[in-house]
């Protein structure tokens, strides 16, 4: 396995800028990440706060155990209730078998650079995973894609919600479920280790009642002897840690959606769109009852807490005693999520995705708005994993991996396709078509002399000679696609493998495709690798 760092350019203007730290973008944030001293000043203003240090490590103590109870997660747990303790945290819906494999990259990132701030600057940093339960679009998560007859399948899972339910409460439907193991992994082709991974998730299926269950059952398995701490966002004891700050969310809802569109205002002076789509009467939470998740507004005139769909109506008062009567009633929406994580966790760093670093840009008020600076957000390793058959192929065909993982095949593939067509048939037949329209052009004309009806039979005529030219135009293509296949094969073969679907590798292959061909060692390969934290995209070759 080798590691190779290449420069591409990241997947938003935004995120380009941040990565090169240049201004305005580096203002929208309190942390600048080419500061040699960032992390020791980030802990430095971290001692100045107080933090519930030990009821936080029980709380996921308590979640986790039916997921993995290693001596590194121990170790991690211990280290959590020391009082100068720090965390590197990320997080993610639960994709079903995790989801896209950036979900992977960020928890190898945050692993990654938990260790290494925790050996620069000699005090205990923790690596944390916030699985965000709470969201509630299924759709977004209940798919893999793999390829199939050499074009990438949506495979989604067989059952649909029509709630906004959490997904903590989405069900595993076993046998459903197992069958839908079964027919991903026939995409995904037979392998020595494809009934080791079959029989593992279906392991996994029936210890799990909700998919986020099911979701936390595979990441234990894979990092558990990293110490990688996981906590669901929806978990009900995280909700009564997260109670008083909730209190105080729904006390100063209005000073932070000002605070949010006022910051908005400054970054679409600096050129960038608005990431974040709140209004006035946004209150940045949502009400969660009869499993559905509701997103509240306020309405001035009546003085009360609303739900978008009229089904809900509360006072201040009303809203704070349903909340301290069951805190799970109440979640966060994309505005205060970051601010209950900086509440409750001591961040070293947050792990973030290029959009994510976009809309923490619109976040800088609403954190100074609760006494709070954002922590330093660190854009997570992006990876790219280079199978050895299709190194191979790019070899063959004298090609730059690099430039495949910035823009795909379709220029090379393009030249050599110039290069084997028949350009003379190509002419004969445009001269063809060419001639045909002028001379119906001419019948036309006398057509419609002798009668319209004529003339109308005439053009379809036109359309029936001209369509069976095209025909001959699509058979000679294919007649010579076919003819050279193997070839041709190979650049969308590249392709679909580093950029498919006009994507990065990260964000439409699944990582059991890969653990299905090395087995789940692959991903102790990975973590031994000297990752570094300097925006290049990293290219592993396996």
């Amino acid at each position: 396995m080798e590691l190779v760092n290449i420069s591409i350019p990241a997947a938003n203007q935004f995120a380009s800028h941040y990565l090169q730290q240049t201004k305005p973008v580096v203002d929208f944030f309190h942390y600048n990440l080419m500061n040699p001293t960032l992390y020791k000043d980030r802990l430095n203003d971290l001692s100045k706060r107080e933090f519930k240090r030990e009821e936080l490590a029980d709380c996921i103590k308590m979640y986790m155990e039916p997921f993995a109870n290693s001596p590194q997660i121990q170790e991690s747990l211990r280290k959590l209730k020391h009082p100068q303790s720090s965390v590197v945290i990320g997080g993610q819906q639960a994709g079903v078998l995790t989801g896209p494999l950036y979900t992977i990259h960020k928890i190898i990132s945050t692993i990654k650079l938990s260790k290494e701030q925790e050996e620069e600057l000699g005090s205990p940093v923790v690596p944390v995973f916030w699985i965000a339960g709470e969201d509630h679009d299924f759709a977004e998560v209940n798919h893999v894609y793999a390829e199939t007859d050499r074009k990438f399948k949506k495979i989604s899972m067989p059952f649909a919600l029509d709630e906004k339910m959490m997904i903590s409460d989405v069900p595993v439907e076993q046998e459903d479920m197992k069958k839908w193991i079964k027919k991903v992994f026939q995409t995904f082709g037979e392998t020595s280790f494809t009934k080791e991974m079959v029989s593992f998730l279906n392991e996994c299926i029936e210890r799990s009642i909700s998919m986020v269950d099911f979701f936390s059952h595979i990441v234990a398995k894979l990092f558990h002897s990293y110490g990688l701490l996981m906590i669901d966002s929806a978990y009900p004891g995280l909700r009564k840690l997260e109670l008083p700050f909730n209190s105080m969310l729904i006390k100063d809802f209005e000073e932070i959606t000002s605070s949010v569109l006022s910051q908005q205002v400054k970054v679409g002076e600096a050129g960038f769109p608005k990431t974040l789509d709140i209004g006035r009467n946004a209150v940045n939470l949502f009400y969660y009852e009869d499993k559905e998740r509701v997103l509240l507004e306020y309405d001035a005139e009546t003085k009360r807490f609303i739900g978008k769909n009229g089904s809900i109506s509360f006072t201040k008062e009303e809203l704070l005693q349903k909340i301290e009567e069951k805190p799970e009633r109440i979640s966060n929406n994309v505005v205060t999520r970051p601010i209950m994580q900086e509440l409750l966790f001591p961040t070293m760093a947050f792990i973030a995705g290029p959009g994510e670093i976009a809309y923490w840009a619109e976040l800088k008020k609403a954190f100074e708005q609760m006494d709070m600076k954002m922590p330093p957000i660190v854009p997570r390793l992006n990876i790219t994993l280079l199978d050895r058959a299709v190194e191979s192929e790019i070899e063959d065909l004298k090609m730059d991996a690099s430039k495949v993982l910035r823009s795909g095949t379709n220029e090379e593939k393009k030249a050599y396709w110039n290069g084997v067509k028949d350009h003379r048939m190509e002419e004969l037949l445009s001269e063809t078509e060419s001639w045909l329209s002028k001379q119906y052009e001419m019948l036309e004309k006398r057509a419609d002399q002798i009668d319209p009806v004529l003339k109308a039979l005439t053009d379809k005529n036109l359309a029936f000679h001209l369509s069976q030219v095209e025909f001959l135009k699509r058979k000679t293509t294919m007649t010579i696609q076919q003819k050279h296949d193997v070839l041709l094969e190979k650049y969308d073969r590249i392709e679909r493998a580093l950029r498919p679907m006009n994507s990065p590798q990260e964000r439409i292959w699944n990582a059991f495709y890969f653990f299905n061909k090395y087995g789940f060692t692959l991903m102790d390969q990975l973590m031994e690798l000297p990752f570094e934290f300097d925006g290049t995209h990293k290219l592993i070759k396996l």
